[in-house]
């Protein structure tokens, strides 16, 4: 008979094996979609993530894509990242099938960084990651599958910054198919009635005298060059890029057979009127097929704005600057949604320019946009002050952000305003916000 002790070891023993045999539960690997999600992952494991800075930076990765940049293409503007900060960059836009998107991003003046470039498709409920520039964030390229809205973000790693220029360009996909012309030899469109109605026209037609050459616009193989019942002589063309059939019609003679591989520009056929368009000036019917017809326009014309390059000012990128005039703060420069009208004097500093307008932050963290011409580099002097009594001196405009003190009777020359808070710069040189003031003594005129 086992005695009470052995049984209590037996007992603790038998535990032990039991809870060994559990199956052991081991943590899934993670595998990062993209390098920016990646990146957070390394913030979480050197515990960087839960950290203010840190918190900063995945919000305003989350902030860029809910709340992005209303723009349209074509589009180009110089932007600043601050170092200090982890702001994230958002622009939306749409983009038809048909059209070629290239977005490139140079260097003006950066640290070294990782940059991560993302591209985003937003569906109905969703937010879908669909494409990322190359590790060093330069160049991104794609062709949209169908009509939709995409949100590009750019955001760098923490405690970098610097300034940079981003472009979108939309360009047709596609070389423009009757050599010598462009879109504005189009004449009939997409959707045309034919035949009294009782059908409509599935593609364009492009007017060029008879025997122009009808080139390929885009690599293929010839599927089909024959005659055919209203398309007269015809070509079939299978795109080696896309999945789509170029459809070539009325030619008046061909240059290519059944089978032959083609390069852009290479030749096969020449403009006519046979088929159906016996009784109609020489011209190419072309149509693009992909599980049905499509309206091939956005394939051929661009979009019809010419991108405005920023080549001015860009030594205003992070600068604090001065509104020369009450001016209007908008949302977006695309939907022109106003925010708020601000006050002559204000200070803000620039986060980004284009040809004509500025992204700009204000002292108490509001952003929009405004009239380049509304502001100016000039932080000189607008009106002096003589302090009544001791006071705070603020880094910012927040009474939580002491950074010294200002005697009573020191003189205090105001650089600019942000609601009831001055920006002074002190008889001893110090930068800083003030609240209160008693009384002034005017060396310049406000009205100057």
């Amino acid at each position: 008979m086992l005695k009470k002790p052995q049984l209590q070891f037996l007992l603790l023993l038998s535990l032990v094996i039991f809870s060994s045999c559990k199956e052991e539960k081991v943590p899934e690997p993670f595998y990062p979609k993209n390098d920016h999600e990646a990146y957070e992952k390394a913030l979480e494991n050197a515990n960087l993530l839960n950290t203010a800075l840190g918190q900063e930076w995945l919000n305003s990765a989350e902030k860029a894509l809910n709340s992005p940049e209303a723009i349209e293409l074509p589009y180009e503007e110089a932007f600043y990242v601050d170092n200090k900060s982890a702001l994230a960059m958002g622009y939306q836009f749409d983009a038809k099938r048909g059209q070629k998107i290239q977005i490139s991003i140079s260097e003006i003046a950066a640290d070294s960084m990782k940059r991560f470039v993302d591209l985003f498709r937003i569906e109905e409920n969703n937010i879908v990651h669909i494409a990322s520039a190359d590790s060093t964030g330069q160049l991104l390229g794609f062709e949209p599958r169908k009509d939709a809205r995409y949100v590009l973000r750019f955001q760098s790693e923490l405690l970098r910054g610097g300034s940079f220029k981003i472009t979108f360009e939309n360009v047709p996909s596609l070389a423009f198919p009757v050599a010598g012309r462009t879109h504005h030899s189009i004449g009939s469109i997409w959707g045309d009635e034919r035949d009294g109605g009782r059908r409509s026209h599935e593609g364009v037609d492009i007017f060029a005298p008879r025997g122009t050459p009808v080139v390929a616009p885009t690599e293929g193989i010839v599927k089909e060059a024959d005659e055919r019942g209203i398309g007269g002589k015809v070509v079939w063309l299978a795109d080696s890029k896309r999945s789509q059939t170029l459809y070539f019609a009325h030619l008046n003679d061909w240059n290519v057979k059944k089978g032959d591989h083609v390069k852009v520009g290479d030749t096969l056929g020449f403009v006519g009127n046979t088929g159906n368009a016996r009784t109609t000036p020489p011209h190419l019917h072309f149509g693009i097929y992909s599980r049905g017809a499509m309206n091939p326009i956005h394939h051929l014309k661009p979009s019809g704005r010419q991108l405005k390059q920023v080549e001015s000012d860009l030594d205003w990128l992070g600068l604090e600057m001065r509104m020369k005039s009450r001016t209007k703060l908008y949302a977006d420069l695309k939907f022109k949604k106003e925010l708020e009208v601000i006050e002559k004097d204000q200070i803000a500093q620039v986060m980004a320019i284009d040809t004509d307008n500025c992204r700009v932050i204000l002292p108490n963290g509001q952003i929009g946009y405004i009239k380049k011409r509304s502001l100016t580099k000039d932080l000189s002097p607008i009106i002096r002050l003589v302090a009544d009594f001791d006071m705070a001196l603020l880094f910012k405009p927040d009474l939580n952000s002491f950074i010294g003190h200002i005697t009573k009777n020191e003189s205090l020359d105001v650089i600019g305003k942000s609601l009831d808070y001055l920006l002074v710069k002190t008889s001893s040189g110090k930068m800083g916000w003030i609240k209160q003031i008693a009384r002034s003594d005017r060396s310049e005129s406000e009205d100057e």
